[in-house]
């Protein structure tokens, strides 16, 4: 057997075999690895870091929720915008409508004044007595209301003084006789009741009386 022959020069060193872990989860701390170094992703720490190195808020990750909330905030004052114009349409609608039921009511008192002059002078016979009662009824049902009763304290908005006089019977200016029933729909006076007007006497009138 012949003898291994000397090698002819230095001998090359062989290049270090390099073994790269390309997991993404840590085997031992079990915590995402970062993408750029391959070693473990640092803990989160909370909300204020964003998952981001060194608590650093990450780049773009605020735009979306600022959108959102810009975008929803657009919505609610869209949607109030909407609900106030709906309510004033609403609004109007019901003001036109009454409007035009008391155009058409104001045409008919002297209608109802007729009527109310046959009752008073006993002109009403049975066939005239149910259609004045049916339009009655059918001029209430659209909100037509009486103003004026005898009795009723005297208020010169609903009222309409044709006489005073001095009683006894009353202490604060009172209606005591109706010559002409008022109507009003609604808010809306269609003309005040014709009315006469009871007043207390004064002090002066009362003091004389007494010492009389």
């Amino acid at each position: 057997m012949s003898p291994p022959k000397a090698s002819d020069g230095p001998r090359k060193q062989q290049p270090p075999v390099v073994i790269r872990d390309k997991r993404r989860i840590d085997p031992v701390t079990l915590q995402l690895r970062a993408a750029d170094s391959g070693g473990p992703e640092p803990s989160r720490t909370g909300a204020a870091g964003h998952g981001s190195p060194g608590g650093a808020p990450a780049a773009g990750s605020t735009a979306p929720q600022s959108e959102l909330a810009e975008r929803t905030a657009d919505l609610q004052r869209l949607k109030a915008e909407y609900d106030n114009y709906r309510k004033r349409v609403q609004r109007d609608r019901l003001a036109v409508r009454e409007i035009a039921v008391a155009n058409v009511l104001a045409g008919l008192l002297p209608v109802l004044d007729a009527i109310d002059r046959a009752r008073d002078h006993g002109d009403v016979d049975p066939g005239l007595r149910a259609v004045a009662d049916a339009l009655e009824t059918q001029l209430a049902t659209l909100g037509l209301q009486e103003v004026g009763a005898p009795g009723e304290p005297f208020d010169p908005t609903h009222h309409e003084a044709i006489s005073y006089q001095r009683s006894d019977e009353v202490d604060r200016p009172t209606c005591t006789t109706v010559l002409r029933r008022g109507y009003r729909v609604g808010e809306h006076l269609l003309r005040p009741a014709q009315v006469t007007v009871s007043e207390p006497p004064d002090r002066e009138e009362a003091q004389t009386s007494a010492a009389t």
